[in-house]
């Protein structure tokens, strides 16, 4: 396996980073920031990222895994928003295929819900043509018996029928880092563990002291303009104009021997809808969406938030008889929402916003994973113009998520075929040394819970994520150089996080 000096790669980026000034510097590396910087380096400009925590740390990597327009927001009037999704899902599908697989939801309606079915047939159609008439599939409606049919264990009683409709299914994180390395193919400056500690206005810039949280040491940059991209994290900078309202997601993962459905099923506990979600051997169950005010970095699942989705799942699945002993893995994560007080979470807009509140300082926050490539272009747009370049075109709706270009260390890359196809892009490939070798050369994977949580998934599906995480250690260790000690101080630290 290849060596890597981490010290001499972590000088070279602070070096690269400092060099000249940026024409931007996207502080965060969730979704939305690295769409931004493959955005403003495919037009040109010089482009830096960089992100406190691991990239893809945050929600990013903690969503439901979906590209969709999001059929619930049809009920409560957000045309515009639904329009704006189910056109963006078409487009990532285009781009990048492998991350975008169609997936088939159906959505059962009983007697006296606030779901009828007449109303979800017009929505369905209403749903299809706002893709353009050319969604992932075509919606159909089923009657009560061929519903039963196609979902064994589905609630008999009052069921009066059910519509079937298409959205997709990716791996969030694994976006994340394409996204990324087509941004750094265009000659974008990536940088995971480097905090912004200060940020000052001079002279039509922006002065940027970093931290460089593996290497302990400061450095300054000079930026023209900043993408605040931080998600949660936006308030924390002193600068960010937008507030936040917070709500929290929790997800159960479960084998799919215990829910054997054949597409994603819808589930309603009065407002909310919940979603049965197929994924290889493992079903995905959430999520739940509740105000949050504590600890940004590590939010958890609590019992009565398993308790919860578990009992949305029993009341429409009675006979599978699920318990919190069937739940294999969890994640949680945070909707980072503009701050709207009236309503419950549920009601709030997941509408983005965009605002320059000082001269070449943006904020970006709100809106959804799937129309995270349309945010980026409306706020390099918004770059450009403060920046006064000469206008150039977006180009990224018809710029393939290459399954080549730079990696960490700015040397090209070619990507293992596991990670290409449409299964084992949305999947969990097989572990190898050769993929953890690609991890840390050319996706800045530093920890081992970098590559068994966000690059890989491995903890979430596979039976033996223990055994694994030891073996990864083992890799790792021999990629940068760690003594037993630091093996074991590693295998501590990922045990600590999915504790």
């Amino acid at each position: 396996m290849s060596r890597i000096d981490l010290a001499e790669l972590r000088r070279r980026l602070a070096d690269e980073l400092a060099h000249r000034p940026l024409d931007v510097l996207v502080v965060g590396g969730g979704i939305v920031g690295a769409g931004i910087a493959r955005d403003a380096a495919i037009r040109g400009l010089r482009t830096g990222l960089v992100e406190q925590h691991d990239l893809a740390f945050g929600t990013s990597s903690r969503s439901s895994r979906l590209l969709h327009g999001g059929i619930r927001y049809l009920a409560q009037g957000r045309i515009g928003l639904v329009l704006e999704a189910s056109r963006e899902k078409r487009v990532l599908h285009r781009i990048a295929p492998h991350l975008a697989e169609p997936l088939a939801f159906v959505f059962p309606t009983y007697r006296g819900t606030r779901w009828p079915l007449w109303k979800l047939r017009v929505g369905v159609k209403l749903y299809d043509l706002l893709c353009g008439g050319r969604n992932l599939g075509a919606s159909s409606s089923i009657g009560p018996n061929a519903a039963l049919r196609h979902v064994p264990g589905l609630e008999a009683a009052g069921l009066t029928g059910a519509v079937r409709y298409y959205d997709g299914l990716t791996s969030d994180a694994r976006l994340v880092f394409d996204t990324l390395r087509s941004a750094a193919a265009h000659g974008a400056i990536v940088a995971n563990y480097t905090r912004l500690e200060a940020a000052t206005p001079k002279r039509g810039s922006w002065e940027c002291r970093l931290a460089d949280v593996l290497a302990g040491r400061t450095f300054e940059v000079e930026a023209r303009s900043v993408a605040n991209a931080t998600g949660p994290w936006m308030e924390t900078l002193p600068q960010a104009s937008i507030r936040l309202r917070l709500t929290k997601g929790v997800h159960l993962v479960i084998d799919r021997a215990r829910l054997p459905v054949p597409d994603a099923v819808v589930m309603t506990d009065d407002r909310r809808i919940l979603f049965a979600i197929p994924w290889g051997e493992r079903v995905i169950l959430g999520t739940t969406d509740t105000d949050y005010d504590g600890p940004l970095d590590e939010p958890r699942t609590e019992p009565a938030d398993v308790q919860y989705i578990l009992g949305v799942v029993g009341r429409a699945f009675p006979a599978a008889n699920l318990g919190p002993g069937d739940v294999r893995a969890t994640w949680a994560g945070l909707r980072p929402l503009v701050a709207d007080r009236r309503g419950g979470p549920s009601d709030i807009s997941r509408a983005h916003q965009i605002r320059m509140p000082q001269p070449g300082w943006l904020d970006v926050a709100g809106g959804k994973l799937t129309t995270y490539r349309l945010i980026a272009q409306q706020a390099v747009d918004r770059l450009v113009a403060h920046l006064g370049c000469p206008p150039a075109p977006c180009r990224t709706a018809i710029t393939p998520l290459s399954p080549c270009g730079r990696g960490a260390g700015g040397e090209g890359v070619e990507v293992p075929k596991e990670l290409l196809s449409r299964a084992s892009g949305i999947l969990p490939p097989e572990p190898s040394p050769e993929l953890v070798q690609h991890f840390c050369t050319n996706e800045w994977a530093v920890h081992l819970d970098d590559v068994m949580l966000r690059r890989t998934g491995w903890h979430y599906y596979r039976d033996d994520a223990r055994h694994v995480a030891q073996q990864v250690a083992a890799w790792m260790a021999a990629i940068f150089g760690w003594d037993p000690a630091e093996t074991e101080s590693e295998q501590a630290r990922y045990q600590q996080l999915v504790m």
